[in-house]
């Protein structure tokens, strides 16, 4: 199966895209920028990339670089849509108009052209940041600006795929956690540690849905594997560890003091401000569909990464 994969230099745009060549599968992975552009952990990911298949720089989603690069691949089995735009995506001003133009530019002619390539197979990648994604509260409202606009894309390919008769599968996103990601919840923990500090976990009481990255990437594999050709919609909601940032934050200590020379010790706020939906968790349970994926070997690759970064 060839796959034309966007959003390639993202953290778990490597992993699935790494997943999908262990896998057996051919991947043709599009940048948004070109090669020197990237550095820091984005430039690891994307050198790691080069090494597994075949990379296509500058080459923005719906753009003439990427509509004559689809025109001459002889033939797509699988387009999967990983790229969103996340341009200052924390920020309340976040431009939701213009994020929606580019996540989903010229959408009714890349779907044409795709179909003409044998490519009847659309794989979105969502988030459980979106509206109307996952269980939990505020009615499932959207997190932000950026997850509104995830929501809004998904709404539009969902209604270009089924007009022109395509399968589309969404692939919603809780929070992944691993080697080569950016210094995000997870990272924080593990790098004051290493420094010798005791991080204060900020916002305690919320409730999330934190996965390792690396079984996230063989469900999305798995759900890559099961889209039909019949057209229509298809969804995925995998989840991981849906407990309180507390909780998890002290799973992650636990773990982590199992394997790294130091007490992994932590404080907790008072958390009495709550921006964000207090409680927000994806619904399919996914472990146990993987024999060949351990839970322990995947801390023991977590805190060697780390070792390996810090030392």
């Amino acid at each position: 199966m060839r796959i034309l994969f966007t959003g390639s230099s993202s953290f778990t745009g490597y992993w699935f895209i790494k997943e999908l060549v262990n896998s057996g599968y051919e991947v043709i992975a599009v940048f948004s920028s070109k090669q020197e552009d990237y550095s820091g952990i984005r430039k690891k990911r994307v050198d790691e990339i080069l090494n597994l298949c075949k990379c296509v720089f500058e080459c923005k989603f719906g753009s003439e670089a990427f509509l004559s690069l689809t025109n001459e691949i002889f033939q797509i089995d699988l387009f999967c849509h990983h790229y969103a735009d996340v341009t200052n995506y924390k920020s309340s001003d976040f431009d939701v108009l213009s994020a929606i133009n580019r996540n989903a530019k010229n959408i009714q002619l890349v779907l044409k052209m795709l179909a003409e390539k044998g490519c009847n197979k659309i794989l979105l990648t969502g988030s459980f940041f979106e509206q109307n994604e996952g269980v939990g509260s505020d009615g499932l409202r959207a997190f932000s600006p950026y997850g509104f606009s995830k929501g809004v894309t998904s709404e539009i390919f969902k209604y270009y795929t089924l007009l022109m008769k395509l399968k589309l599968g969404k692939f919603v996103i809780p929070n992944p956690f691993g080697p080569y990601e950016e210094a995000r919840f997870t990272g924080y923990l593990v790098r004051s540690w290493f420094e010798g500090n005791v991080p204060q976990v900020a916002t305690p009481a919320y409730v999330r849905d934190n996965i390792h990255v690396s079984l996230l990437a063989k469900a999305y594999v798995m759900f890559a594997e099961s889209l039909t050709e019949e057209p229509g919609f298809q969804k995925i909601n995998p989840s991981g560890y849906a407990e309180s940032q507390r909780a998890f934050a002290e799973r992650l200590a636990r773990e982590m003091r199992l394997r790294l020379p130091m007490p992994c010790e932590l404080t907790f706020a008072e958390q009495k401000q709550f921006p964000e939906p207090k409680v927000r968790i994806n619904t399919d349970l996914i472990a146990h569909h993987f024999n060949g994926w351990n839970e322990k070997q995947a801390w023991d690759e977590l805190a060697d990464y780390y070792q390996k970064t810090y030392k």
